[in-house]
């Protein structure tokens, strides 16, 4: 009872705590650009037939003489858009009207080959090259991709049945890529059908996702919403997503060459995400982690329909680090698996890899869970002789309809006040001594929680 009445003493004090450090900076995607020009203006004509690549080339080499003159914005007006592969240009606003598609060409012709991500030292799907993204940029600063809720197609249903066919000569592109970037804003419009993961900053900093609507069949191979890979800095905010595959997935490189590179992905903040997908998750950590992950912040969370909430995904081989996640604020209906570690993703680049970098899992907190119709709470299954640490449950109510509602090896952790009771490495109790344990429930919340409680239950703590 004591145990209790200070966890929910602890509870009723603990969102002034963490309000403070979990808003993201707001962007105004009306920002004024000194320099403006349409598409049109470069012969572009948009009736979803007409490729239009050199017309996306030609005016973006026009507007790059005003990138030291404040910058310049690039209009795409109603119409449908059909263009290969292009790149943007520093201090860029990508504009497109409420009823302006961007259509990526089904000719493979049309999205380059280019070298593969150190970070990966392949294509994450063939050995090799990979196609550039549809949308992409590389070393770029202050680029705005936005819009009155325009659409961006990347018509991925041919790439997804080569991928299935196995008649890919390459990786599948991405629909927008930006690398090596920074104060990178991508805004108010919809994704529709990536050939492969939708939004893809990898190696960027500062960059800030909103307002996004994100759409592919259930059925499509690999279709991620939003996937921030060796970045840092990165803001999520009010997003829909629904795909074939994970709604978001933060990744820092695949086993010894995200080892070697060594970027990790830190700081990364998600508010208001809604969705759902079916072979997939709501929020993901991994695979390709093998930079290290750390230092992530979700909160106001709303799955359903869906095959996992929350995963961390990891196996022998990867090494790296996963730490510091905070999740809070979920609301689950319909879904499969609440929260799961997988530690079996077996696949690899090459044979080069060291199956004895094992990957550090540990300051993992998840907390005010309620769920409907959920079949597993949890499967948390860390790896034999590794380090799964400080798991740490909170106030988690799941309506689940599995006899076995826990499945848990070679993990450690706590929890407080979760329903169905947790599995037996879970059991001992946060309070009154391990919450300093747990990420993001710090000391100073100790101390206010015990100015809470009368003289006669401290008393009865102590004793």
């Amino acid at each position: 009872m004591v145990n209790v009445l200070l966890a929910v003493t602890f509870l009723s004090h603990i969102t002034w705590a963490v309000k403070g450090s979990s808003h993201c900076k707001q962007t105004d995607p009306w920002e004024i650009r000194p320099h403006s020009v349409s598409i049109t203006d470069f012969g572009a004509v948009g009736d979803g037939v007409t490729l239009n690549t050199k017309a996306f080339q030609n005016a973006i080499f026009y507007l790059n003489s005003f990138t030291d003159k404040g910058g310049a914005k690039l209009f795409v007006p109603a119409g449908r858009w059909l263009t290969g592969s292009f790149d943007l240009i520093s201090h860029l606003t990508l504009w497109l009207d409420k009823d302006a598609v961007i259509l990526g060409s089904k000719n493979p012709d049309d999205w380059p080959v280019v070298d593969p991500l150190p970070s990966y030292g392949r294509g994450r799907e063939l050995p090799g090259a990979r196609h550039r993204s549809l949308i992409y940029g590389c070393n770029l600063t202050d680029v705005i991709i936005t819009g009155d809720n325009g659409t961006i197609d990347g018509q991925g249903g041919v790439w997804w049945n080569w991928f299935q066919s196995k008649t890919l000569n390459y990786t599948r592109p991405h629909l927008v890529e930006l690398k090596s970037s920074t104060e990178v804003v991508i805004s108010n419009l919809n994704f529709l059908d990536s050939p492969f993961w939708t939004i893809h900053p990898v190696y960027c900093s500062r960059v800030t996702v909103q307002n996004v609507t994100i759409l592919a069949p259930l059925d499509s191979p690999n279709t991620d919403g939003i996937d921030p890979d060796s970045s840092n800095d990165v803001c999520i905010e009010d997003c829909y997503i629904s795909t074939g595959d994970d709604l978001i997935s933060i990744k820092s490189g695949w086993d010894e060459y995200g080892i070697s590179f060594a970027r990790p992905s830190t700081n990364i903040i998600i508010h208001r995400l809604t969705g759902h997908n079916r072979n997939g998750s709501g929020i993901a950590i991994g695979s390709e982690m093998s930079g290290g992950v750390s230092e992530v912040h979700a909160e106001n969370l709303y799955f359903f329909n869906t095959s996992t909430a929350i995963i961390i995904k990891t196996a022998p081989g990867r090494g790296g680090y996963v730490r510091n996640i905070y999740i809070s604020d979920v609301t689950l209906a319909d879904v499969d698996t609440a929260i799961r570690f997988n530690s079996n993703f077996s696949e690899h680049p090459d044979e080069f890899y060291d199956p004895n970098a094992l990957p550090l899992v540990e300051r993992i907190t998840v907390k005010d869970v309620r769920g409907d119709n959920i079949k597993v709470a949890g499967l948390l299954n860390g790896i034999e002789g590794d380090s799964f640490r400080n798991l740490c449950l909170l106030n988690i109510t799941l309506n689940v309809t599995s006899e076995s509602p826990w499945n848990c090896s070679y993990i450690q952790g706590y929890s407080a006040m979760v329903s169905p009771e947790t599995c037996e490495p879970l059991k001992e109790s946060i309070y009154p001594k391990h919450y300093s344990d747990c990420y993001h429930l710090s000391n100073h919340l100790h101390s206010s929680a015990h100015r809470h409680l009368s003289k006669e239950t401290m008393a009865d703590i102590r004793s």
